[in-house]
C-alpha cells in the first residue's frame, strides 16, 4: 500500500515536499523513498514500523522526521545521514538502545522527542547535538544524566518526568538558556546549588519526587510556574545545620514564593488562589518578620542564627530584643536539635 501511495506522490519528482503516511499500518518503509531527493517532510507516525530503509539516509533534505508510535527498538543509525534534520520524533516506540554515532551528523537538530521508550542511559554524545534547543525523554528508565548534557548551550527546555533518576548533575548550571525543566515522578531528594545559576529558568516541575530541602539560592529564581505538589513537605528528622538555609522545607519555599508574588500584585497568582481555599487559608497565617519586613510562614531563619550554649545567658538577657514569633517558632520548631538555641543574627 505504502509503495503505491508513494507512486502518486513521486510524480512530482524533486518537487515533493512533504509526504505523510500516518495508521497506514505499513510494516516496512518503501525503498523508493530514495527518489524523493527534495522531501523535505517525512510523517511515518502510527504504523508498525521495526526497522528504517537503508535508503532513508539519501534524504539530505528532510528537516522534519516523524516516526512516532511505531515498533523501533533503537534509535536509526540511518540517520546520522540527514544533516540537514531539524525535528526528530521518535516518541512511543520500544527504544532501548541510542548508538552514540547518531549525534555525529546531526548538528543542525533543534528538537529530540524520544518520550515514552525503554531507554536506561543516554550516550555521553549527546552533548554533540549543539543546535538541540527541545529535548524530551519522559517516561523511559533513565537513572543518570549525562554531564555532556549539560553543555548544550542552546538547550531551552528539557523534559525528564517518569524516569528513575534520583540526582541532578552539578554541571546543570551551564545550561544558561534553559526555560523549561521538567522533573516529576522521579526519585530525586535533593537539587544541587548550582542550581540556582539558572538565571532563565521559567517553568519548573518537581512534583513527586522526595525533595525536602531546597537549595538556599532557590528563592531567587524567576519563576513564573512552579510544581511541586507530592514531595514531603518537612523533615522526618530532626538535624542541625551550619547555615540557616539547610532548614528551608519545601512548604516554607512555596509559601514564600506565593506571598511575594500577591505583594507584587501577581495577576495570574491572585486569580490562581482563588481556586484553591486550603492554601488561601495557610497563605492567610503569614506573619511578617520585624527586622527585615519580609513574609513568612514558619520561622524567618535570615533573622536567627546559631549560637554556643555558653553564649545563652547572654541573649537570655537581652530577650526583648528577640521578636516574639521568631523566638516561639525557635524553640518550639528546634529544641530538640542540640544544645544550642536561635539569637539574633
Amino acid at each position: 500500500m505504502a509503495e503505491r501511495l508513494l507512486i502518486r506522490v513521486m510524480k512530482g519528482g524533486n518537487h515533493a515536499k512533504i509526504v505523510t503516511l500516518n495508521g497506514k499500518k505499513i510494516t516496512k518503509m518503501p525503498s523508493s523513498l530514495e527518489n524523493l531527493t527534495g522531501l523535505r517532510s517525512l510523517d511515518f507516525q502510527n504504523n508498525q514500523i521495526f526497522k528504517v530503509c537503508p535508503q532513508l539516509s539519501t534524504l539530505t533534505q528532510l528537516t522534519f522526521l516523524n516516526l512516532g508510535n511505531n515498533f523501533l527498538e533503537e534509535v536509526p543509525e540511518e540517520i546520522k545521514y540527514i544533516t540537514s534534520l531539524k525535528k526528530l520524533h521518535l516518541f512511543g516506540n520500544r527504544i532501548s538502545k541510542f548508538p552514540p554515532e547518531v549525534c555525529d551528523g546531526l548538528q543542525n537538530l533543534i528538537l529530540l522527542n524520544l518520550n515514552n521508550n525503554k531507554l536506561t542511559w543516554l550516550p555521553e554524545e549527546v552533548g554533540r547535538l549543539r543546535s538541540l534547543m527541545y529535548l524530551s525523554l519522559n517516561c523511559n528508565q533513565l537513572t543518570s544524566i549525562p554531564r555532556q548534557l549539560c553543555f548544550l548551550k542552546n538547550l531551552s527546555e528539557l523534559c525528564l518526568n517518569y524516569n528513575q533518576l534520583s540526582c541532578i548533575p552539578e554541571d546543570i548550571k551551564y545550561l544558561t538558556k534553559l526555560q523549561r525543566l521538567s522533573l516529576a515522578r522521579n526519585n530525586i531528594e535533593f537539587l544541587p546549588e548550582e542550581f540556582c545559576d539558572l538565571k532563565k529558568l521559567r517553568i519548573l516541575d518537581v512534583a513527586g519526587n522526595i525533595i525536602q530541602i531546597f537549595p538556599s539560592g532557590f528563592q531567587d529564581l524567576k519563576l513564573q510556574e512552579f510544581y511541586c505538589e507530592e514531595n514531603p513537605l518537612f523533615q522526618k528528622q530532626p538535624i542541625i545545620a551550619d547555615q540557616q538555609e539547610d532548614l528551608w522545607n519545601l512548604r516554607e519555599i512555596t509559601a514564600r514564593f506565593i506571598m511575594n508574588q500577591l505583594e507584587e500584585k501577581n495577576s495570574f497568582i491572585m486569580h490562581a488562589i482563588e481556586e484553591y481555599p486550603d492554601i488561601k487559608d495557610k497563605i492567610s497565617k503569614g506573619k511578617r518578620c520585624v527586622i527585615c519586613g519580609k513574609s513568612f510562614l514558619t520561622t524567618w531563619l535570615e533573622c536567627v542564627q546559631f549560637v554556643s550554649p555558653s553564649k545563652a545567658w547572654k541573649i537570655s538577657k537581652n530577650l526583648k530584643l528577640i521578636p516574639l514569633q521568631v523566638l516561639l517558632c525557635s524553640q518550639k520548631c528546634f529544641c530538640e536539635r542540640g544544645p544550642n538555641i536561635f539569637g539574633i543574627a
